[in-house]
């Protein structure tokens, strides 16, 4: 029988007193039976005596926001505890970084780690861990956890491409949710099968489509690079109106103990002319490549010498006075490196989207 730990992420390699203090609970005997002693009945769990880490940047308003209270929604004003079980990925060099790029407030975030009977580390595992998961999500007002990635956490004896396997492990995590208002997120990967669908494309049985109340899909177009995130499944409500949106993954620099850390950060970038279900379902012909060499042109002429132009007012040019689309404009924002950002220059100072040429196309093209 094992436990879980709770603590929060460390940067570098700290010693125990830089990583907070630890408050001892006699493990569970490896014979125990679960039903007579389950994991909760003694567990370590660390809380940080002083901050994780050096002050994040300013919050970005994407998921992580929810810790320090800009997530847009329910929680907006409210800072609210995550909790993060990764298994692939090194917590030192890879997500605490990358945390940190996307302003999360490091002291608000956990990560959970399995310690089995005979003290070595192992993988949290569902359900084996469920109840142990439910508790600690309760004990610190948890509201978002990230299973990242969710199929490595299925337990062995389960078979995850067979419906009524799958959904012992899935089915509890609905149910856990249901009992503590949190957000429970599993991140999976697409199999390799031919599908304009994203819910169907889950590596796995069916259960992984059917379980959860909403699927998020992400995909990048081959022909441009354009990145695209569109929501496949709302069980709560009406798909119909939601748009798709364009994100890009930006290079930042996080310093460490042991100096810069280089990690990519996720940052918006409007609404997309396209679904993911579009990017799996065609590529670029060549009347519309012809297509982006004009908009390409375009977008040159009307952002040179370092100008910059309402994202509205350049679409609505572009397609009224040149007949080009949204979507090939995109594209060619794409190929041409624009960078867009909001500026409150709307009415009562609202925000709207800008969109400007790095220094680098305006100095090539001149």
């Amino acid at each position: 029988m094992g436990e879980l730990v709770i603590h929060p992420p460390c940067l570098g390699l700290p010693t125990a007193g830089q990583c907070g203090r630890v408050r001892e609970g006699a493990a569970v005997p490896p014979s125990t039976p679960a039903a007579a002693s389950p994991f909760g009945s003694g567990r370590s769990r660390t809380r940080s005596s002083e901050p994780a880490s050096r002050t994040p940047p300013p919050p970005r308003g994407e998921l992580f926001g929810l810790t320090n209270g800009t997530l847009p929604g329910t929680f907006y004003g409210s800072r609210r505890s995550v909790l993060y079980v990764a298994v692939e990925d090194s917590w030192t060099h890879t997500l605490v970084p990358r945390l940190m790029a996307a302003g999360a407030d490091m002291d608000l975030v956990y990560r959970v780690d399995a310690v089995e009977a005979e003290g070595s580390l192992g993988t949290v595992t569902l359900p084996r861990d469920n109840e142990e998961l439910s508790e600690i999500i309760q004990e610190y007002d948890v509201k978002l956890v990230v299973l990242d990635p969710l199929m490595s956490m299925i337990g062995s004896g389960i078979d995850t491409h067979k419906k009524r396997d799958a959904r012992r492990a899935l089915d509890p995590l609905a149910q856990m949710a249901d009992r503590t208002g949190a957000i429970i997120l599993g991140i999976a990967h697409f199999n390799k099968t031919s599908s304009t669908d994203p819910s169907t494309l889950i590596t796995g049985s069916g259960a992984f489509k059917n379980v959860p109340r909403a699927i998020l899909g992400f995909a990048r177009d081959p022909d441009d690079g354009v990145r695209v995130m569109t929501q496949t499944k709302n069980s709560l409500g009406d798909l119909d109106g939601l748009p798709s949106l364009a994100y890009t993954i930006e290079p930042a620099v996080i310093p460490t103990p042991k100096g810069p850390a280089h990690v990519g950060r996720f940052d918006f970038a409007g609404e997309a002319d396209r679904s993911v279900m579009d990017i799996l379902g065609q590529s670029l012909t060549t009347e519309e490549r012809q297509e982006k060499v004009t908009a390409t042109d375009f977008l040159k002429e009307v952002l040179a010498d370092g100008r910059s132009a309402r994202v509205r007012e350049i679409e609505e040019e572009a397609e009224q006075a040149h007949g080009i689309s949204r979507r090939t404009l995109a594209r060619a924002r794409k190929a041409l490196g624009a960078k867009a950002e909001q500026r409150c220059t709307g009415p009562k100072r609202k925000n709207e989207w800008w969109v400007f040429l790095p220094q680098s196309a305006n100095a090539s093209d001149g």
